[in-house]
C-alpha cells in the first residue's frame, strides 16, 4: 500500500489564497497565515456591508427628497404621506432620481399631491 503525500493540494490551496489577498498591505499578501487571517476579516466586512449599502442608499434618497420637498414647501413626511394617499407608486430610488436630474417633473408631481 503507498502513502498518500498531499504536497500539491497543499500548494493549490494556498496559493489561491494567497492570490484572493492580492493588494493586501504589508505580509498579508503573500504570507500565507497573515493573508488567511486578513481574508476571514476581508469576508466578514463584505458580507455586512453588502447589508449596510442598502442602508446607506436609502437614507441619501430620503435626504434627496426632503431637499427637494423643503424647495417647493412641503415636508418630506408630508409628502411621502400624500404620495401613499395618492396611490402614486413611485418609490425613493425614483424620486430621488427624478428630484435631482428632472427637478420640473418633480414638483409637477408634488403640485399634484398638494
Amino acid at each position: 500500500m503507498a502513502r498518500v503525500k498531499r504536497g500539491v493540494q497543499k500548494r493549490k490551496r494556498k496559493k489561491k489564497l494567497i492570490k484572493q489577498a492580492k493588494g493586501f498591505k504589508w505580509g498579508r499578501k503573500a504570507k500565507y497565515r497573515a493573508a488567511k487571517d486578513a481574508l476571514k476579516h476581508a469576508w466578514v466586512y463584505a458580507y455586512r456591508d453588502r447589508k449596510v449599502k442598502k442602508r446607506e442608499f436609502r437614507q441619501l434618497w430620503q435626504l434627496r427628497i426632503n431637499a427637494a420637498c423643503r424647495k417647493e414647501g412641503i415636508s418630506y413626511s408630508k409628502f411621502i404621506n400624500a404620495i401613499k394617499k395618492n396611490k402614486i407608486e413611485l418609490n425613493r430610488k425614483i424620486l430621488a432620481d427624478l428630484a435631482i436630474n428632472h427637478p420640473e417633473i418633480f414638483s409637477e408631481i408634488v403640485k399634484k399631491v398638494k
